[in-house]
């Protein structure tokens, strides 16, 4: 979120982050940091191969992504709203693309959307970590730890090294533990921009998975919230944002490809006749 310009709101008590987080969501057991009985090495193997063949599956897969991005003022109401609703598709040369299905004009006053905000929405928030992408990470075993009634393991994550114009997580992952693909991503997307008169700030998120199609493990909701510090200057006055985002990701539908998807060594890639027909005019 970039700070519109000359806003006369005051400016709170101002800590050295950039952002204060929320309460995370109930649903979470007690953490069980006994050693696993399988390494966390060989784990952190095979789920980044798992997450590899989750990638290329998504890649054959359409849905509908609804995007909402929310200002709160200090009585708990929303003062401003960024919506969208985008369609993951395919166009008529099977090339993957994105199509605004319905944007109303932004009624946000306090901030501004910015391109890694959009970014984030688009490939942060729904975080995949592949063979190809882990090396970029330090992966640490944090222990075990039941989300509703799923056994998961779970890993603090943070990237190495930051390179322009690319985000990265900073948070933790619940692994399952049976299927191993991850189910939640907690954090936050980094780097941030806190250079005064420049500040660009994003909130802490939490996705959610869920299994869709009885093979993988889906991103279906991310809830991002937190109260942003802008310190100002350069025109800008110093104030606290309260934001508040959400994304849900629906309909989600395999699309018809000479690739293979392949799970567990099988071929699951659906039969012609089950493309969608709407996706074959």
């Amino acid at each position: 979120m970039i700070l519109v310009a000359c806003c006369a709101l005051p400016a709170s008590a101002q800590g050295k982050d950039s952002f204060t987080p929320m309460a995370l969501d109930a649903g979470f057991g007690p953490m069980d940091i006994s050693t696993p009985t399988t390494a966390p090495q060989e784990i952190i193997r095979k789920f980044a191969a798992k997450e590899s063949e989750f990638q290329q599956a998504l890649n054959h897969y359409t849905y509908r992504r609804v995007a909402r991005v929310q200002t709160i003022d200090d009585d708990n109401k929303v003062d401003g709203e960024w919506y969208e609703v985008d369609d993951v598709i395919f166009d008529p040369t099977g090339r993957r693309t994105e199509k605004v299905v319905y944007a109303p004009e932004s009624t946000l006053q306090r901030v501004m959307m910015s391109p890694s905000d959009l970014q984030d929405i688009q490939r942060g928030y729904p975080f995949v970590l592949t063979s190809e992408e882990i090396a970029a990470y330090d992966v640490k075993y944090v222990g075990k730890q039941k989300v509703d009634e799923v056994d998961c393991y779970v890993f603090d994550v943070s990237p190495k090294m930051i390179e322009k114009k690319k985000r990265y997580l900073l948070g933790r992952i619940w692994v399952d533990a049976t299927d191993l693909q991850i189910v939640v991503t907690n954090g936050r997307m980094v780097p941030d921009d806190t250079r005064k008169g420049n500040e660009d700030l994003h909130p802490p998120f939490m996705t959610w998975r869920q299994q869709v199609d009885g093979h993988y493990w889906f991103p279906v909701y991310t809830k991002g919230e937190g109260i942003l510090h802008f310190s100002g200057g350069n025109g800008y006055m110093a104030q606290d944002v309260h934001i508040r985002d959400t994304v849900k990701y629906t309909d989600y539908k395999q699309f018809g490809s000479t690739t293979k998807i392949i799970y567990d060594g099988q071929d699951i890639t659906p039969p012609e006749k089950e493309v969608d027909k709407q996706q074959k005019k």
